[in-house]
């Protein structure tokens, strides 16, 4: 798994015309029309990304509101940053030592979530790839080649989900390879998501919209009382459009593409998601995967696990696990594929833009 943030998937917010006309940012929601003054918009730049969060009828607590979303989108931006020297995640990759380092819940329960993924997917998730990623040029440095085998296979040696040793009592993590480090940028988004929705229930709201780079968590209504509409966006390299509008409430929507950041050398294309398992870029047809899921922090993390995955095992976990799930796939004469589990048809009431 790698997914740095420039190759994540527009959920796209759709109003009640398909259309789309304001674009925040690279990974954002996107409305069709000016807000509705029934309801309160806060948006602006988090985690190298943007946010919007949508709540009817809240104009009078606007401030508090305010506060409490940034307060929770600072907390998630100063303990996962990975740019943030200060960060609890930097002084994590900073500490190379086997000897046990103590972490804030909130890290550790991001980790803990990471784990039960990467054991669940076997290993098509993980966040200790980094280095992997840095080597095939999708890091801050870009590179003129791809690696080597032998490079690809020493830096295997240095990552790898089972070598962070959770400590819940500290709470605490070790590393098994003092070198390991970890990058949060899959998952950490949509812990952002969570921790900004649960603020705005014990603040006693039960109707909103939060979306986090992508990442998107509704519950309850619009302020006309109809679903909220999330447009997930058709693969296509060259621009943007909706694929399909899902009607979502009470639940978290997450998707994850390969088909904008990716690189050529030596006449090959390959995309920035790699395979954990093998430490070069994924080689199925899958595009794009869309998960459902009430906690978007887990639903980041499986779309992003579902593209590494590919079409066969994809389907094959989505259907063991009981995944809501939606995968395109590409054939091979470039035409798009539907794979929608039984749990996703039986949750979302669907239509075409």
């Amino acid at each position: 798994m790698a997914d740095s943030g420039t190759g994540r998937s527009r959920a796209l917010l759709v109003h009640r015309a398909a259309t789309v006309s304001v674009v925040l940012a690279a990974m954002c929601a996107c409305a069709s029309r000016e807000p509705s003054p029934q309801a309160l918009e806060l948006s602006g730049a988090t985690m190298g990304t943007s946010y919007r969060v949508t709540l009817p009828g809240a104009q009078r607590d606007a401030a508090a509101i305010g506060a409490a979303v940034r307060q929770a989108l600072d907390r998630v931006d100063a303990l996962m940053s990975t740019y943030r020297a200060d960060s609890e995640v930097s002084r994590l990759n900073r500490h190379e030592s086997s000897e046990p380092l103590s972490i804030s819940a909130e890290t550790h329960a991001v980790l803990a979530a990471a784990q039960e993924v990467s054991s669940a997917t076997g290993g098509a998730f993980d966040i200790t790839v980094g280095p992997l990623v840095d080597a095939w040029g999708f890091g801050p440095r870009e590179t003129s080649a791809p690696p080597s085998a032998e490079t690809v296979r020493g830096l295997m040696e240095r990552t790898g989900w089972q070598k962070l040793i959770l400590d819940a009592r500290g709470p605490a993590v070790r590393k098994t390879v003092p070198q390991l480090r970890i990058d949060l940028s899959a998952i950490a988004k949509g812990y952002a998501v969570d921790l900004v929705a649960e603020s705005l229930e014990r603040m006693g709201y039960r109707r909103y919209l939060v979306e986090v780079g992508g990442e998107v968590r509704a519950a309850g209504t619009r302020a006309d009382g109809s679903p909220w509409r999330i447009g997930v966006e058709r693969p296509d390299s060259a621009g943007r459009s909706v694929h399909r509008i899902l009607r979502l409430s009470d639940t978290a929507v997450a998707t994850s593409g390969n088909y904008r950041n990716f690189r050529e050398a030596d006449g090959q294309r390959f995309g920035h998601v790699l395979d954990p398992r093998t430490g070069r870029p994924t080689a199925n047809r899958v595009v794009s995967a869309t998960v459902l899921d009430p906690s978007a922090m887990r639903a980041d993390a499986l779309a992003t696990a579902l593209l590494v995955l590919g079409e066969t095992e994809g389907i094959a976990l989505a259907e063991r696990e009981n995944l809501a799930a939606l995968l395109l796939v590409e054939g091979a004469d470039e035409s798009l594929s539907e794979f929608k589990s039984p749990k996703f048809r039986a949750k979302m009431e669907d239509e075409s833009p």
